[in-house]
């Protein structure tokens, strides 16, 4: 009841800031007078007037108290989204982890690479301790304090620190704790971790007819409940749904979206979405870290020795490792600055919600235009990683699935006795199970990148939340149910498209939905994340933009009512 009664008067209060914010602008503007504002009008040409003239003189007495009014309208409308974005936060409150770093002093379930490592594996105790003193300091000079096991640098842990002017603060949202280290549902996980490795290089529209598809489908649906991927109604993980996201659309037509494949243009250039990809096993290419003396050096942060192989053709994104690599070197927001391109270039209307839809004499530009939406969606990405970046650095400190693998290996192997869950341990030595497919005696995970994971743990995701965030802005602009005419696939070769025969209809919507879920698993598919850090962080995104999307309304001169759309769980608000 008193989460109820608060949410409540949050909702009130947020609601007395924007009828406020809303009153404050008009009487703005009609306390001004007729004289200041003809003086404003003419304000261009009074440098020319002569000084006496009455209009110079209307001009020195009304322009301060114009811009006064104004200054003040700025002030309290910032003061107005600052008390909407403010929560007392109670002296004892705390954001909870999974409790794994404080269960296990040699710090086996969390993120340590970068720093120097013991011959074993394991972290050295007093490097980890101080990257915890920097963490829970705060201080840049600590944080240069913090040894290094080789090249590579930590991937900027106090942007974590920032604070920001537009939205919610990083520290006031919560995500929840990631899945035990000594867990069935981590086992889960990191079972669909090796498949989709060992599937890497099989195209997506394949799964139905081939045997491994079948044999990880089948392998991943005796976790039952413990693994929280897709699954048919019968609560079966099936070819069909294999490796999908949960969110509505997923699961209807292609694996992939269709804002893969569709053409844009970018102004006046074509932007061909076929891209340059590294080579699959049968073609030269290569998996990475699949030995301890390889997985211990990245580690310890060394250079890959290896680099990527590229293929000399370009392709439509057919399979795993074309999603791997896409995702690997992406610009932040890339993803959804071509799907509004697409978008664009289909003439989807915009929400109806849109203040100029049934303007006489106006269009958006500026505000409710496309310069706007295209603007935000880079603008909503680097306020997500603040964000998701806090969660890693100073709350989770979540370890990559490349290392969790070495633990299993080492324990079904090695006789590490490091306490992974026995399923996944029987998985791996059975011929039935993992075992089958894996080398033997061998649980390494088969990375897609030289270098591994980035320096940088592993829950939240930062693509996942940029995903969620920028699928949350274009479903606010754009009418979700827009059916996408034409839907295409790749064709047989990888190198053209086709039209796709299926009978579902893809809506725009459905078809955001999809490519937030295809960014933040194309992570899953190279090695480097997990199924919960994709899913959760694509609703930390949601959050993120809902309240940026906020404190943007409270800024706007015109009639608006709010827009609505369907959030990930399939429920619709209006912002």
């Amino acid at each position: 009841m008193q989460n109820n009664l608060s949410e409540k008067n949050e909702i009130t209060e947020n609601n007395s800031l924007e009828n406020s914010s809303q009153i404050d602008r008009r009487k703005f503007f009609s306390n001004l007078g007729k004289s200041t504002v003809t003086a404003t009008a003419l304000g261009a040409f009074l440098p020319f007037l002569d000084k006496n003239s009455t209009v110079s003189a209307q001009k020195q007495i009304a322009k301060p108290s114009f811009y006064q009014h104004r200054a003040q309208s700025c002030y309290q409308a910032r003061i107005g989204a600052a008390k909407a974005n403010f929560h007392p936060i109670p002296r004892l409150f705390h954001r909870p982890n999974n409790g794994d770093e404080e269960l296990y002093p040699n710090r086996i379930a969390n993120f340590t690479k970068g720093l120097p490592h013991q011959s074993n594996g394991e972290v050295q105790p007093t490097a980890y301790d101080a990257l915890l003193n920097a963490l829970r300091t705060g201080s840049p000079d600590a944080f240069e304090q913090v040894p290094l096991g080789g090249d590579r640098k930590f991937t900027n842990p106090q942007s974590g620190l920032a604070f920001d002017l537009e939205g919610k603060d990083a520290f006031s949202f919560i995500e929840p704790p990631p899945p035990a280290f000594a867990s069935r549902e981590i086992a889960a996980e990191i079972s669909e971790n090796y498949w989709m490795a060992l599937l890497r290089d099989v195209p997506f529209s394949e799964y139905q007819n081939n045997p491994i598809a079948n044999a990880a489908a089948a392998d991943l649906t005796l976790f039952g409940a413990d693994f929280k991927g897709a699954k048919d109604v019968n609560g079966r993980v099936t070819t069909n749904v294999l490796f999908r996201g949960l969110t509505p659309g997923d699961k209807a037509g292609p694996y992939l979206s269709q804002f893969f494949y569709q053409s844009c243009f970018l102004g006046a250039n074509e932007i061909s979405q076929r891209m340059r990809t590294v080579r699959g096993l049968e073609s030269g290419g290569k998996n990475y870290m699949t030995d301890f003396e390889s997985w211990l050096a990245a580690q310890n942060g060394a250079a890959p020795a290896q680099a990527d192989i590229f293929d000399s053709t370009a392709y439509y994104l057919r399979n795993g490792r074309d999603l791997g690599q896409w995702v690997h070197i992406d610009v932040l927001f890339q993803a959804y600055f071509q799907a509004f391109l697409v978008i664009a270039g289909l003439g989807v209307p915009f929400d109806n919600g849109n203040p100029y839809n049934n303007s006489a004499t106006q269009q958006g530009f500026g505000t409710f235009g496309e310069p706007h939406v295209a603007t935000l969606l880079c603008e909503v990405s680097t306020r997500a990683l603040k964000t998701v970046w806090n969660q890693k650095w100073f709350v989770h400190r979540r370890l990559r699935p490349e290392v969790f693998a070495e633990r299993v290996d080492r324990t079904a192997f090695h006789n590490a006795a490091y306490p992974v869950h026995s399923e996944i341990l029987n998985s791996v030595s059975s011929q039935t199970r993992l075992g089958g497919h894996l080398p033997s005696g061998n649980a390494f995970l088969p990375m897609a990148f030289p270098e591994g994971s980035p320096l940088h743990p592993a829950y939240g995701a930062g693509h996942a939340t940029v995903a969620g965030a920028c699928v949350t802005i274009l479903k606010a602009w754009f009418n979700e149910e827009t059916v996408i005419e034409n839907p295409v696939v790749p064709d047989a070769a990888g190198t053209g498209l086709v039209p796709y025969g299926g009978s579902e209809n893809l809506t725009v919507g459905g078809e955001l939905n999809k490519m937030a879920a295809n960014v933040a698993l194309g992570r899953n598919a190279a090695g480097v994340h997990w199924r919960s850090d994709a899913t959760e962080s694509m609703l930390l995104g949601e959050a993120l933009a809902i309240s940026i999307l906020q404190d943007q309304r409270a800024c706007y001169n015109e009639k608006f009512a709010g827009f609505r759309l369907t959030k990930f769980d399939g429920t619709t608000t209006t912002v």
